[in-house]
Formats: structure tokens, C-alpha cells, sequence
């Protein structure tokens, strides 16, 4: 059997890769761009540059695959998606060995287009989407805010991921404004709600996996099966309207506070990319039920980070989390949402809830790190308790152990009146 290289560090392309770069050759995300000169279409990032999987295969190089150029100039990956993990890692084995430092095979070829120079778009059609509330540490701020210390977790929360259907049509890609949303909203002291634009916006830090596998209706997935039906991750900020949420919310929950925006970085990076990052979770007591317990290290060692830039430019980063602090694995969400028979489709978006650590510094919202709005930060020579107008929020996200570094790019999403 061959030796899988793709995650070795020593391996260099012949591609300029900068120090530090998010994505080396061993990454290798998949996205959708489009350039003046080209329509949209599938590429893969490497250093500053995106490979044109639509010229690649014109080239011959994915034969295997039926009518591939056509498969590449769609505008989402969905139908590359829908192929299957198999062709999923022939084709990063082909493109890593056509990137590797000493191939000639692409020298001189239209096959590199400059990010810089290029539109980015959102990489999949998003049937459905589920934002889970996975972390811990955020679900026992938020409830201590709101309940009380000792009722911050609500009685299911350590036997199941909680978590809820929300609104696909307004997920966008990075780069994208957010508008500030109108709602109704209950002022402190009054006995009557008040219409108007929210005044208590927040950012959520989460990531989001993107489905590769669809399923039939009544139809459950396995827990340690899981991952077959995971393409990538991307980042995803949740944006929140913290007073329209809070009035609006009980009884079903979550609606037009969360239903505005929702932020994705470009780029998916997928599972086989991630392997050398992959570590256990926190432990889980008291212990789930059967279906949802696994004893395969289900998580990533993925370090996050909020950033905040003002109008005036000044900026600071606000937050550092990590991916492996949720409680609640990908694959035990996975179980849990298809448990009753819900059936998946290629490109639905799952994603994690807010990722917060165990220090103040690593909260992933605004709503923790301000404590509610009662301790401002610092942002420069300015202060925030919640986003104001023309603020702008990047979410970075990349894994490192020394040897080799795979980053996700950025999220970003600028709030507009």
C-alpha cells in the first residue's frame, strides 16, 4: 500500500509558500472564485495563490473523473462534494503531487491565479443549517448571567448537544457587510416592548462543518460513522442581537436575533488536512447515552482568535479560543441531529455554538467578555461593551504544532447602519 504523504512536513512546492502561511501544500482547501477573466469555479488555495481545478482538468490530470472539467466549473462544490471521500483524497493526492517541489507537469500552464486578485464566494449551496450550543464554559457564563450560578446549565445539557434549525438564506462569505438588524426589544424597566434597531450587537466564535454525505429520511447515523459524512470545517461567526434575542426567545428559542447574518471564512479545510491536529475532548460525565459515546479522539487542536477594528482603525484582539474546548464533539452532534431520523443532504452547514475557554480571555462573544455589558474593553483609545456602526470583526483560526501550520483564512463581516 502506498504511504500517504500529503501530511508530511518536510514536503516543499514549487509554489512560493510564505512563512507562515495558512495554507501549505498540505492543506489544500477547497473554494469557489472567480477572477475578470474567469467565471466561478472550484480552486484550491496554496500560499497566495488558488489553483484553477477548472484548467487542471483540461489538462487531463482528473481522468478518473467524468467529465471533470464541467464537474469544476459549477458555482458551488456541492456536486464535487456528492462524489464521495474516495475521489475526495485521490484528488488531494494528485493536486499535492502536482505542487510538489520538483514536479514540472503544471510548469508554464494557466493553472495559478493571485488571491489578491481574485472574488471568493460562498463554496457551497447551504440547504440546511443547525447551530449547536456545544461549549461548555459559554453555556455556564451565559446561564450565570441569566440564572444564576447554580442553574446555569439547564438539565439536559450534559446528556444531549443542544442545539436548533436555523436560517440558511443569510450565512454569506467573508467580506460581506451585516446589516443591523430592527426587531422588538424590551427595555430595562418597561412594561411595553419598543421597536427599533439593536443596540446590543455581539459576535458568536464558532466553527462550522460542512455535510459531504446525505442520508435517507428515518435513517440515523453512527457515531463513530460519523466523520464519513463530514467534507471540512470553516469558521463561522454567529452574529447576535443580544436585546431582540432576549425578549424574543422564550419559549422556542432563538429567531430573528440570530437570523440576520451569519459569517463563513472561504475556504474548506478538509478532515484529511487536519489528521496530525486531531486530539480528545474534554471527558464527558455523567456519561452519554450509547449512541452518542465514542473512544476515537473526535476533536482538533484548532486555535482561534477574534479581532475588532474600529472605524477610526483602532484594533485590538479581543479573544483566543480553541476548538477542542467544545463539550460536545462533531460527531456526537451528527449522531444526535440524525438520531431521529432526520435526513442529511450534501452541503447542509452544522455548526458548533460559541467556543469559549476557561479564562476570561478566551470567551467567544462580547456578551462574556464585557460580562453583559458592565466591563468594557479596551480597544485602542476606544471602549466596547457591544459592536457600534462601521466596526469590524475578523475571526482567525489555524492549527500549529511546530512542524506544520493549516489555517482557515479569515471571516470577516463589517456592521452597517
Amino acid at each position: 500500500m502506498a504511504i500517504d504523504l500529503t501530511n508530511d512536513p518536510s514536503v516543499q512546492s514549487w509554489v512560493n509558500v510564505p512563512d507562515n502561511s495558512s495554507f501549505p501544500i498540505q492543506n489544500l482547501p477547497f473554494g469557489i472564485f472567480s477572477t475578470s477573466s474567469r467565471d466561478r469555479r472550484a480552486g484550491i488555495a496554496i500560499g497566495n495563490q488558488i489553483l484553477d481545478l477548472v484548467e487542471v482538468a483540461k489538462l487531463g490530470h482528473f481522468s478518473f473523473i467524468k467529465e471533470a472539467e464541467v464537474l469544476f466549473s459549477h458555482e458551488v462544490l456541492n456536486p464535487y462534494i456528492s462524489l464521495g471521500k474516495e475521489v475526495h483524497k485521490k484528488v488531494r493526492s494528485i493536486v499535492f503531487e502536482l505542487l510538489k517541489e520538483g514536479n514540472t507537469s503544471l510548469e508554464g500552464k494557466n493553472v495559478l491565479v493571485a488571491q489578491n486578485e481574485a472574488s471568493l464566494h460562498l463554496p457551497v449551496q447551504i440547504g440546511d443549517y443547525t447551530d449547536f450550543y456545544s461549549s461548555e464554559e459559554h453555556a455556564v457564563n451565559v446561564g450565570t448571567m441569566f440564572r444564576g450560578k447554580d442553574n446555569a446549565l439547564m438539565p439536559n445539557w450534559k446528556h444531549l448537544p443542544v442545539g436548533y434549525h436555523g436560517r440558511s438564506s443569510s450565512i454569506v462569505v467573508s467580506g460581506t457587510p451585516i446589516i443591523r438588524p430592527n426587531g422588538q426589544k424590551m427595555p430595562p424597566g418597561a412594561e411595553t416592548p419598543v421597536f427599533g434597531k439593536s443596540n446590543r450587537m455581539d459576535i458568536e466564535l464558532e466553527m462550522g462543518f460542512v455535510v459531504g454525505k446525505s442520508t435517507a429520511l428515518g435513517e440515523s447515523v453512527p457515531v463513530d460513522k460519523a466523520e464519513e459524512y463530514i467534507f471540512g470545517l470553516m469558521l463561522f461567526n454567529d452574529w447576535s442581537a443580544r436585546d431582540i434575542q432576549k425578549w424574543e426567545y422564550v419559549p422556542l428559542g432563538p429567531f430573528l436575533g440570530k437570523n440576520f447574518g451569519s459569517t463563513v471564512s472561504p475556504w474548506i479545510v478538509t478532515l484529511d488536512a487536519l489528521e496530525p491536529f486531531r486530539t480528545k475532548g474534554p471527558d464527558q460525565s455523567p456519561m452519554p447515552l450509547p449512541y452518542l459515546q465514542s473512544d476515537k479522539p473526535s476533536t482538533f487542536d484548532i486555535q482561534l482568535e477574534v479581532h475588532l477594528k474600529t472605524e477610526s482603525g483602532n484594533e485590538a484582539k479581543i479573544a483566543t479560543s480553541n476548538f477542542k474546548y467544545l463539550y460536545w464533539s462533531m460527531a456526537q452532534q451528527l449522531a444526535h441531529q440524525t438520531v431521529n431520523g432526520c435526513n442529511l443532504n450534501v452541503g447542509d452547514l452544522c455548526a458548533s455554538g460559541t467556543i469559549s475557554g476557561p479564562t476570561k480571555d478566551s470567551f467567544g462573544s462580547l456578551l462574556e467578555l464585557t460580562w453583559n455589558g458592565k466591563e468594557p474593553l479596551q480597544i485602542g483609545e476606544e471602549t466596547r461593551t457591544f459592536l457600534e456602526d462601521n466596526d469590524t470583526i475578523t475571526l482567525k483560526g489555524f492549527c500549529d504544532n511546530g512542524e506544520l501550520r493549516i489555517g482557515f483564512g479569515e471571516a470577516v463581516g463589517k456592521i452597517l447602519k
